[in-house]
């Protein structure tokens, strides 16, 4: 079986902890994860090494749906996380990898995604556009500094 890697990396306008926030915030993920064109439920999410998620995205036009579920394996505040995902369908086996690396740098935060494990069946560069879709959303959710 034949698993494919993505490996992202873009610079937000925003703090690590805003960013890092949005990792592990039900309704945050809730927001920016699911690419365009679909929604996501957040099942139930446990924010801590060896805590479990679970989440489905649902393809808004179709009204298909794909359930996911994993497991933190590290959580250094503000600066990584790294986490499994596996898919309920039986033709999308094994467990992907994802790991975020955070640094703050001058102008924000520089983040490193880099995800391996991704079925055969899925093409790399359909993960890529989505992750690519993900990333954007996510800067329209934790770039703004809104003063309260």
């Amino acid at each position: 079986m034949t698993t494919g890697t993505v490996n992202l990396h873009r610079v937000f306008r925003a703090p690590p902890q805003r960013v890092y926030q949005a990792f592990l915030n039900a309704d945050a993920l809730a927001k920016w994860l699911p690419p365009y064109g679909f929604t996501c439920n957040v099942h139930h999410l446990e924010a801590k090494t060896g805590g479990t998620f679970r989440m489905s995205f649902t393809n808004f036009s179709s009204g298909d749906q794909h359930a996911f579920s994993g497991e933190y394996l590290e959580l250094i505040p503000d600066t990584k996380l790294r986490y499994t995902d596996r898919f309920d369908d039986p033709n999308l086996p094994g467990v992907l990898e994802v790991t975020v690396t955070l640094t703050e740098v001058s102008c924000g935060t520089d983040i490193v995604i880099q995800q391996t494990g991704i079925p055969a069946a899925i093409p790399v560069e359909s993960c890529y556009l989505g992750w690519q879709q993900s990333l954007a959303q996510l800067s329209t959710l934790v770039e703004p500094d809104i003063p309260e």
